[in-house]
């Protein structure tokens, strides 16, 4: 008989509290609203030098790499602690693909291998930014991308859409039929898409006769990549908890400031009840995301299990979350110049990120949980032919 796992550990650790505080004071000298809002009109909203101080300075870029490998050998704790404050300053950072994604699928190979060992040493310095080239859309446990083909000697051919910070990239790892791939760049075409979320631009990348430098065979990448999935979905949450934390406190703030009828509207009853709920929902949603973080910093076994309800429970209260907060905020809420607007776009592409919460997490939550799948009404007539 297997013993029970140890219940989650939902705190947060005095090292996580520090991390936290070095990420937010970044942020909050580089990431201010105006300057976001700012670089989002450009054609690079990517912002390198706090990338830079990021991944280099504070090294948040080789969290999730052993300190043999030239990372900090932290876990996903201290991951997911990064991501919830770049969450609540919709920072245009490459954090989720770069830090997370490609290191988890670079673990996933042979890290005793020469050419994955050197390109993890290289993304945990900072010295090159590597994304995965899988759609953004992607969902753990979906089937992987087959757009890539190798023609021979480690030339591939073909296409994936949908790629986050492609843009940025100064390498992609390529999923093709015969592996995984580590792709320069400079030898993919890239066609910018127009995404929703401005902060985390996407592209479709094209390669027409490209070489890449093989990492692992086909039953490895393909591994890789799945449990780079599963855990990019599970501290995605925590993503979607930083936005709606500070959706929350802008909004309380604001309903405490602004004035009607010569009180703050923030005194309605109505808008208490939708608050109060709300920060109930938030709450709620800590705990989902905390869960989730510390099932894969240990490797629980029900770790899927936790990211799914993670994700099917946080994607839907960042989503509303910024809602209240546009509709809170009033005419303000809708205008450009507020940052609003910027939390609810980020909110609803992460709602589609690496699985939606509807079609995709709760139907493994179901069949994590062995519940029956939805069936037709017992008064509804059984299907017939087509007249």
């Amino acid at each position: 008989m297997t013993s029970p796992r140890a219940p989650f550990d939902l705190l947060y650790s005095e090292t996580e509290e520090e991390l936290r505080s070095a990420v937010r004071s970044l942020l909050a000298d580089r990431c201010a609203p105006a300057s976001i809002l700012a670089r989002v009109e450009t054609d690079h909203p990517h912002d390198p030098r706090t990338w830079q101080t990021l991944a280099v300075g504070i090294g948040a870029a080789g969290l999730l790499v052993p300190e043999k490998l030239g990372g900090q050998g932290a876990s996903h704790r201290e991951a997911a602690v990064v991501l919830e404050e770049l969450g609540r300053a919709v920072a245009p950072v490459p954090y989720l693909t770069a830090g997370v994604l490609t290191a988890e699928i670079l673990l996933g190979c042979d890290p005793s291998s020469a050419d994955v060992a050197a390109l993890l040493r290289q993304v945990a310095s900072g010295e090159r930014l590597c994304v995965p080239a899988v759609p953004l859309t992607l969902a753990p446990g979906a089937p992987l991308p087959t757009g890539v083909r190798d023609t021979g000697a480690g030339t591939l051919t073909g296409s994936v859409g949908s790629v986050a910070d492609a843009a940025a990239a100064d390498v992609l790892l390529v999923l093709a039929d015969t592996g995984l791939y580590a792709v320069p760049a400079s030898e993919v075409a890239l066609t910018p898409l127009v995404p929703l979320d401005l902060t985390r631009p996407l592209a479709t990348v094209t390669l027409d006769g490209a070489a890449g430098t093989r990492l692992a065979d086909p039953a490895t990448a393909r591994a890789a990549v799945a449990g780079a999935l599963l855990s990019g979905a599970g501290l995605l949450a925590s993503e979607q908890l930083g936005l709606a934390q500070w959706c929350l406190t802008e909004t309380v703030a604001h309903v405490r400031g602004r004035h009607q009828f010569n009180r703050p509207i923030g005194s309605f009853q109505a808008l208490k009840h939708r608050l109060a709920r709300l920060w109930l929902d938030v709450a709620s949603a800590r705990a989902a995301a905390r869960a989730a973080a510390d099932a894969l910093a240990t490797g629980a076994p029900d770790a899927p299990l936790a990211v799914a309800v993670a994700q099917a429970y946080c994607s839907g209260v960042a989503v509303r979350a910024a809602e209240e907060c546009v509709q809170l905020h009033g005419g303000i809420g809708m205008t450009w110049e507020h940052p609003a607007h910027l939390y609810l776009k980020r909110a609803k592409a992460d709602s589609l990120a690496l699985g939606t919460a509807g079609h995709h997490h709760r139907g493994l939550v179901a069949e994590f949980a062995e519940l029956p799948a939805p069936g037709p009404h017992p008064g509804t007539p059984a299907a017939g032919p087509t007249p």
